[in-house]
């Protein structure tokens, strides 16, 4: 029993020191039996875990991820961690690994790389990586036999390839290419049995062609299809004939054009250039005849330009036409195609621009022929034989209309254009530019009692001072429409003008009274204060007795180019005034002008102005409300005035200068020189009532000009008066000779002969000092 115990506590023992023994090495070392520590290889344990290796190391190991691998946690780890290795997917982590042209597999732990379809590896090493030096070529399949199949042409594009149909065949389905070989090219006229619509499809060795049917034509483009051509639109009115004959004729070539074209034939014999020009040689004619006097021949001669261009543009060749003649301008633009075209285009023609759309222009399938044609014909004088016209628009009160940009017509090869889905924007430049008046947007409606300018359909996108942009919803003839106000207070006006002119015809008689008759007050001076006496009566009676006589064309137009006449004399004559000034003051000449010389300057040169200006616009003179110039023409007086009024103001400057150096001087002949002042005062102020009365009037065309107005009309009817206040009652020496008039006639005793003859003997003292310096005294 004891010897039990004591084993028992020597194995206790012993167990003890040998745990005592092992506690004495550190972690990852072992003892030996020899009590050495030695290191431990964890590796052999495989404690980094899948897709790891294990690297040992003296009482301690490190794991790392094995290639192709990445830690989820830090690049070493021990198995002790949670750190794991996933597979790294180098096909979406790295850029073209394997180059272009390639299709990239991940595997695990690699990748491996492929030539895409149509392509194919050179050297022929498949799969590979980037390792390898690998390029895919593209496979050219159309090198192969039989790809597409019969009638058609192979495309070879970079890894693929598409087939065509040859021309004259297509594919069933209706796609324009196809790469399957399933499908198959037929003949064009069996698929589509409505490709030439009334007419004949025949197989060509270039593609189809298309024989039309009696009264239907493609205008010689031998793919389009055949479309019915209306030669009624060129009707034999026989009240043309007689009424509107060069119309008439137009209008009969034109049907006998129309009829060729219905012959199978015939299209590709027409020259569609040789025909335009033809055409707008005749309009040239037309317009220049001036034979629109209503607005029924206005809409015939619309109508027929507009038939004619959409018969004639498919015949023209040339994708872009451009034509100008003299009375017009013309931009015609022809696509052909079995597509529909898209996109927009732009056409100019004479300060008016165009935006289309062609699907517009072509008009939808199955209406769309097979050709497309926009034209923009701009008319360079219609606007003036188009205007009054305005019974289909609504005015506002006092509110009248004026044609302020050119007219155009606009036509395309699409039939039904009376109500658009995109609609079509013109840009018109105004005529007149104006900051205040107001712009509408109008067409010509022939349907509008016989021909008026109407605003349905058409709208002001934008507008300022130089154009005018238009949107309409239909194709016709456009315009744009200046809105002109008619003065209020017209009553109070009139009364002042006639008040006013008949107060000055009765000044402007005594003033040529006193210039003609009383022989001591007669210079160089006086003649012309009598001839612009003279212009200014005549002028004014002209005024009163024929402005508004404008039932008679030919008579209102005189009655314009009288005035013009005479108002331009009046300013010619003050031009020789200050000219006589300027010579006595400035040059010394005492010397006067000849009779001769003074009548060509204050006559001839507004004589030739007038018949120059009638020769290049006759139509200028005379409006429907007045007579007297039209707008767009009147700078054909206000540029004569305009010169005349600076040149005198010249004249005056210099004649005043050399007056104040002539003051200063030590000895002046202050006689003559007050004399001289008093001149050029009086020039002056005769400058200021002619020159302000012509200023006021340039404002008499805008909307809210009263006030101009009745400035304009005080002035302009008081002239004579003022002319007659001036120059008579202002001078001394003519209220002298008045007084003595007076006296003859009125006066209670008679003179005694020494009385006559030493009045006499003065006035004949004033004369001949008058005639020596060359002025009358004041």
């Amino acid at each position: 029993m004891a010897c039990r115990w004591i084993l028992l506590i020597l194995a206790l023992y012993t167990s003890v020191i040998m745990i005592l023994s092992k506690s004495t090495c550190t972690k990852g070392l072992s003892k030996e039996k020899n009590g050495t520590c030695t290191d431990m290889n964890e590796c052999e344990d495989n404690g980094c875990g899948d897709n790891a290796v294990c690297f040992n190391t003296y009482g301690s190991y490190y794991c790392q991820c094995a290639d192709g691998f990445r830690s989820t946690g830090d690049a070493n780890f021990t198995g002790e961690t949670t750190f794991k290795c996933k597979d790294i997917n180098e096909c979406s982590e790295v850029k073209d690994i394997c180059g272009p042209n390639t299709i990239c597999t991940n595997t695990i732990p690699k990748y491996y790389c492929k030539c895409s379809k149509g392509f194919y590896p050179t050297p022929g090493v498949e799969p590979y990586n980037k390792s390898i030096n690998v390029n895919c070529t593209d496979i050219d399949e159309c090198q192969e036999e039989n790809t597409c199949g019969p009638n058609t042409t192979c495309i070879n594009t970079q890894g693929s390839y598409y087939c065509l149909c040859n021309a004259g065949f297509v594919l069933k389905s209706g796609k324009t290419n196809f790469t399957d070989n399933m499908e198959q090219c037929e003949d064009i006229c069996k698929v589509n049995k409505t490709i030439c619509g009334n007419g004949t499809c025949h197989h060509g060795a270039s593609s189809h062609y298309c024989t039309c049917n009696r009264g239907f034509t493609n205008y010689g483009n031998n793919g389009s299809q055949c479309t019915t051509l209306n030669c009624e639109v060129f009707k034999d009115m026989t009240n043309l004939k007689e009424d509107f004959h060069a119309a008439h004729n137009l209008m009969m070539q034109l049907k006998q054009i129309c009829l060729e074209l219905t012959e199978a034939k015939s299209p590709s014999q027409l020259n569609g250039e040789k025909i335009l020009e033809q055409l707008l040689s005749a309009i040239d004619k037309l317009l220049s005849s001036g034979s629109f006097s209503y607005n029924w021949k206005v809409s015939i001669f619309l109508d027929m330009v507009d038939n004619a261009l959409k018969i004639i543009g498919p015949l023209i060749k040339t994708p872009r036409t451009k034509k100008s003649f003299t009375q017009t301008e013309l931009d015609l633009l022809v696509q052909t195609g079995t597509d529909l075209p898209q996109g927009t285009v732009t056409l100019s023609a004479n300060k008016t621009q165009l935006d289309i759309h062609l699907e517009t222009a072509a008009g939808h399938p199955p209406h769309y022929p097979g050709f497309t044609t926009v034209s923009l014909l701009s008319y360079k004088n219609l606007e003036g034989i188009a205007d009054g016209f305005y019974s289909g628009m609504k005015p506002e009160k006092n509110q009248s209309f004026k044609i302020n940009s050119k007219v155009v017509t606009v036509t395309v090869s699409n039939g039904n254009t009376s109500f658009l889905k995109e609609p079509v924007n013109l840009t018109f430049y105004h005529l007149t530019q104006s900051v205040e008046s107001s712009h509408t947007c109008a067409f010509w409606d022939s349907s509008e009692e016989g021909g008026s300018w109407s605003a349905r359909g058409c709208s002001v996108v934008e507008s300022n001072r130089e154009y005018t942009v238009c949107s309409c919803t239909h194709l016709s003839s456009f315009a744009v429409l200046m809105a002109l106000y008619e003065m209020e207070n017209k009553f109070e006006l009139q009364l002042i003008t006639w008040v006013g002119l008949s107060l000055s015809l009765i000044c402007l008689f005594i003033c040529i009274l006193t210039f003609s008759l009383i022989r001591s007050i007669q210079s160089p001076r006086t003649t012309i204060h009598l001839h612009l006496c003279i212009s200014l009566f005549i002028s004014n009676l002209i005024f009163l007795a024929g402005i508004s006589k404008t039932g008679n064309q030919v008579g209102c137009a005189v009655v314009a180019g009288m005035l013009h006449f005479f108002y331009l004399a009046a300013f010619c004559w003050m031009c020789l005034e200050g000219i006589q000034l300027f010579r006595m003051v400035v040059l010394v000449f005492n010397t006067t002008f000849k009779p001769l010389y003074m009548m060509a300057g204050g006559y001839g040169v507004p004589a030739v102005i007038v018949a120059i200006s009638a020769l290049v616009n006759a139509k200028g003179y005379g409006t429907k409300t007045y007579c007297w110039l039209s707008l767009e023409f009147i700078w054909s007086f206000f540029g004569p005035v305009c010169v005349i009024i600076l040149l005198n103001i010249f004249f005056f400057l210099i004649t005043v200068w050399k007056l104040a150096q002539k003051f200063t001087s030590l000895n002046p002949d202050l006689d003559n020189l007050q004399k001289i002042k008093a001149f050029v005062i009086t020039a002056v102020a005769q400058l200021c009532v002619l020159g302000t009365m012509w200023i006021f009037g340039c404002f008499q065309f805008e909307k809210g000009t009263i006030a101009m107005s009745y400035l304009f009309t005080i002035f302009g009817s008081l002239q004579g008066a003022m002319l007659f206040v001036m120059h008579c009652l202002f001078s001394k020496q003519v209220r002298e000779e008045y007084g003595n008039i007076w006296s003859r006639f009125c006066g209670p005793q008679k003179k005694t002969y020494s009385e006559f003859s030493n009045s006499h003997f003065s006035k004949a003292q004033a004369y001949k000092s008058s005639q020596d310096t060359g002025e009358s005294q004041i």
